[in-house]
């Protein structure tokens, strides 16, 4: 028996290719931003379709491919078997991304069922559907074949990633479809919005974060070459984080017609989030503690621990937006995109990032191509992030603050005309951000590629069944 690492491997591939397309779309976005007249008059480059397309790429193209993948990989190693059903796997992969592509298409062609992260219409939720259910049967039948008995805790956050993903995709997508490419949700005005915004803010909260704790669980002791530090803490923090984020969705919906003692549950389930958020983030970095030498010759190791730190600067400004008196402001200022883009550049894509560059020279038997383009990727990308980051927090506030402000007779200051013209410069620099962090992420595509040319993917097989039966917990 062998691991059935090619699928790996193809789901890689196709996340750094998603990458780059979601990312150039970000820039081009950005870009019309400060040049409004970049779509040229064509609707399938105007910013609300390619905005859409950006999300939906990043998100379910990048994201999900390397979730999928890293499941596969780091399943077969903790539960020591194959995958079960590997065609199924391939199926999984390859529908994956016909669908992504397919949706794509679709959003610039103007197809839009007008939700946050859920855009695509009836026919495509169809499929995601049947396609994440697939997924989640290879994941749930390799480990019922594990020959170990304990569940190492990555895997509790891939599962929960699968269930509670299909949940949420299959509720926020009930539809009463008119035509092929137009749907109407079953749900209408605050009822509506409730489960968008239960489905938006879960969406991140099991996808891009849960999914990447599990990434995170599994190949930061790799990287590490240590153990988790505290296993029990790692389960602790599952189970509060599982619980908690569920309901906090709400605190997208402040001053809303939604009831009141539901904004405020989405406040205090927000808050209390910090405490499974933070613990988790401790957890990472007392495992790296006793490796911190490793950071000067690991490029790998510089992405995840600088991942770590924008883990917990995301999770504990979240809780904090979540609050009333700051929500006033922030709420529909660039300030938010700010917050998104922190978690999104400085977890998601670096921890990504980091785990690619272990990973793939170990699919191929090879070692990285060049350790000094990946060193050159890592700036790149931290100083990207870094005045995106910054830059959207000017913007936000001065919006914020700006539409509070009133005169003497108690009438808005400034027109929303005059404060959007103001920020020329704030959008210039989220260009230049963008440009950055994309130049890197080209880097990291042809070093990968350089490292996997003409290599075939490693044959491994499991452990023996004497040494499988005698792995510890938090082996991986």
């Amino acid at each position: 028996m062998r691991y059935h690492d090619p699928v790996v491997r193809a789901l890689v591939f196709c996340s750094v290719i998603w990458a780059l397309v979601g990312m150039a779309a970000g820039v081009y976005i950005a870009a019309e931003l400060v040049w409004p007249t970049l779509d040229f008059g064509w609707p399938a480059l105007s910013y609300g379709r390619l905005r859409a397309l950006h999300t939906n790429a990043v998100i379910f193209g990048f994201g999900v491919s390397a979730l999928m993948g890293t499941a596969f990989y780091s399943v077969q190693r903790t539960c020591h078997v194959p995958l079960a059903l590997p065609r199924l796997a391939w199926f999984c992969a390859v529908a994956w991304q016909l669908g992504v592509a397919a949706g794509g298409a679709s959003l610039l062609a103007g197809w839009t069922g007008g939700k946050e992260y859920a855009e695509l219409e009836w026919p495509f939720d169809i499929a995601i559907a049947i396609v994440w259910v697939s997924f989640g049967v290879v994941f749930f039948l390799t480990i019922a074949r594990r020959a170990v008995r304990p569940i190492y805790v990555s895997n509790w956050f891939y599962g929960a990633l699968i269930i509670v993903i299909a949940m949420l995709h299959i509720v926020n997508s009930l539809a009463v479809p008119v035509t092929l490419s137009k749907s109407y949700s079953l749900f209408a005005g605050a009822q509506d919005a409730i489960v968008q915004w239960w489905y938006g803010h879960n969406a991140v909260g099991f996808l891009l974060t849960g999914g990447f704790l599990g990434m995170l669980y599994y190949f930061l002791p790799k990287q590490a070459d240590r153990p988790i530090w505290s296993y029990r803490l790692s389960i602790l923090a599952f189970w509060a984080f599982t619980y908690s984020y569920i309901w906090a969705g709400p605190h997208h919906l402040h001053y809303s017609a939604i009831p009141e003692w539901v904004q405020s549950l989405g406040m205090v389930m927000s808050l209390v989030l910090l405490a499974p958020s933070w613990a988790t983030m401790v957890n990472g970095v007392m495992t790296v503690a006793g490796a911190w030498q490793k950071l000067k010759t690991d490029p790998a190791l510089k992405f995840i621990v600088l991942s770590l730190a924008f883990y917990g600067l995301a999770t504990f400004e979240g809780p904090m937006m979540s609050i009333r008196s700051v929500n006033v402001v922030s709420h529909f200022t660039d300030w938010t995109i700010g917050h998104v883009h922190s978690g999104a550049l400085g977890w998601n894509a670096m921890i990504t990032f980091g785990t690619f560059y272990f990973l793939v020279p170990r699919l191929v038997g090879a070692p990285l191509r060049s350790v000094r383009l990946a060193n050159i990727h890592f700036w790149l990308a931290l100083a990207g992030t870094m005045l995106y980051v910054l830059a959207m927090w000017g913007a936000g506030v001065s919006q914020g603050l700006l539409w509070l402000a009133l005169d003497d007779i108690g009438e808005l200051s400034f027109s929303f005309k005059d404060i959007m013209a103001s920020m020329a410069p704030y959008y210039a620099l989220r260009l230049v951000a963008g440009l950055l962090f994309f130049a890197g992420a080209v880097l990291m595509a042809a070093n990968l590629w350089w490292t996997v040319r003409g290599r075939c993917t490693v044959a491994v097989a499991p452990p023996s069944v004497a040494d499988a039966a005698g792995a510890m917990r938090g082996e991986a």
